[in-house]
């Protein structure tokens, strides 16, 4: 069910549980500010997900409440996990969906990486 990206941080959504070791996941990389792991469901050969540590909801939540180093280590962890992916000369797309008309499903900002293959359109039309 897409969540609104306005609503209040919910401390018990899967990627807050990813974050405090309760529930595992296929970690990439992991420095003070994000953490990026395989999807579980991956819709790419290559479909990485990177959340901030923080609590924010969506990226406008992020954006509006981060400090300038939190946003610039996400923004620095999610450029690192595509390099270190071999995803920067092929090409890749980022997604980040926000509130309900996006389809965002888990109430914790998070960055998708695709590729590993061309990726079409970048929407359905």
């Amino acid at each position: 069910m897409p969540v609104d990206a306005t609503a209040a941080y919910d401390p018990d959504n899967i990627f807050a549980r990813i974050l405090r070791g309760e529930i595992p996941c296929r970690k990439v990389y992991e420095d003070e500010h994000a953490l990026a792991f395989h999807d579980i469901n991956p819709q790419a050969p290559h479909h990485i997900l990177v959340i901030p540590k923080g609590a924010y909801v969506s990226w406008d939540d992020f954006s509006a409440r981060a400090g300038d180093a939190e946003i610039a280590g996400f923004v620095r962890a999610v450029g690192h996990v595509a390099r270190e992916a071999g995803l920067v000369a092929p090409g890749y797309r980022l997604l980040a969906n926000s509130g309900p008309d996006s389809h965002q499903e888990v109430p914790h900002l998070h960055v998708h990486i695709f590729g590993g293959r061309p990726l079409g359109p970048m929407l359905a039309r």
